[in-house]
């Protein structure tokens, strides 16, 4: 598992060797984990640019490793730091596609198209879909229904006959659906890529690179969509999309509960949107969650936290560094 913390195998293998025997040199080393004295001295290097070894007081020109509770916890912390960095990126560049969008819905051009109705916007995805050549690019908010998935199966599996590329994004708690995991999986055994993430950008489709469609009105996406085409909409959209797509984790693979704290990736963004001052109700619309699993998750985290109070669980949460 500390490979996902960006340590390699070797390293990993040095680094246990030297906390289970202090004081041996790279020979010693090298004959503990079956790795030549050029790549221990390789994983030296390593692990001194992550700073989880130092040179040694007691043992003069060797190098001690640092207590794992010190030295691992200070990457997790790092890492943490950077994602909450990229996460506050992608909520800026979210505002400012919002702000563009509606700017641009306003005015119908020829870089622009207003599609009213979801018989209209099937229309438009088939004749994109048929006509891609190199990337599909699907953003997928809340869950799908059976009827809308299956209107886009032919199409989504002749694009990956035919070697176009396909990345889609849902939001984490489709994974509790089946028919959206079905879905999943039958578009990542033709080669399409999956991700899901606690919180997406708004639905989103980009063909090629060059063509978008988003929702008329986000709160109901059933009213129609805007064929955009305008570049710099297009490349602001695929900025975002990266953004969260980096942050995303793969369908089929699991996110242990943060060991430090034992919080699960839904509970640690409800607590970051908490903090940002968003009502339950707000945050149970980012996340994709009804109020009363919101209700839920605040409550099972006041409960380890031994608080009796949000107030009290804030201050708790921050004062332990889960904010």
């Amino acid at each position: 598992m500390l490979q996902a913390l960006g340590i390699s195998t070797d390293s990993i293998a040095v680094y246990q060797a030297m906390l289970d025997q202090p004081g041996h040199g790279v020979t010693q080393i090298a004959e503990a984990t079956g790795l030549a004295p050029t790549q221990v001295h390789q994983s030296l290097d390593e692990l001194g640019q992550l700073m989880l070894v130092r040179a040694s007081s007691e043992h003069p020109g060797k190098m001690r490793a640092v207590d794992p509770d010190i030295g691992l916890a200070d990457i997790v912390a790092r890492q943490e730091a950077e994602l909450a960095a990229r996460q506050a990126q992608l909520a800026a560049s979210r505002a400012e596609v919002t702000r563009i969008v509606a700017d641009r819905a306003e005015h119908r051009s020829a870089h622009g198209e207003r599609l009213l109705g979801m018989d209209a916007i099937h229309n438009r995805l088939e004749r994109l879909g048929r006509d891609a050549h190199s990337e599909i690019i699907g953003v997928q908010p809340g869950v799908q229904s059976s009827q809308d998935l299956n209107a886009g199966r032919e199409h989504d599996l002749a694009a990956l006959l035919r070697g176009v590329a396909m990345r889609t994004l849902y939001q984490e708690h489709a994974r509790r659906h089946t028919h959206v995991v079905a879905y999943g999986h039958t578009l990542l055994g033709h080669g399409g890529e999956v991700r899901t993430a606690p919180t997406i950008p708004q639905r989103m489709v980009i063909v090629d690179r060059t063509h978008a469609l988003l929702p008329i009105d986000p709160a109901n996406t059933r009213k129609g969509a805007l064929h955009v085409t305008e570049p710099g909409i297009v490349t602001a959209l695929l900025e975002l999309f990266e953004q969260a797509w980096n942050t995303a984790v793969p369908l089929g693979a699991t996110r242990p509960d943060d060991p430090r704290t034992g919080l699960t990736d839904h509970e640690r963004e409800l607590l970051r949107l908490l903090g940002t001052g968003l009502t339950d109700e707000a945050a149970g619309q980012r996340l994709g969650l009804t109020d009363r699993t919101i209700r839920r998750q605040v409550a099972s985290i006041m409960e380890r936290l031994g608080a009796s109070s949000r107030f009290e669980a804030g201050i708790k949460a921050a004062q332990r560094g889960w904010l």
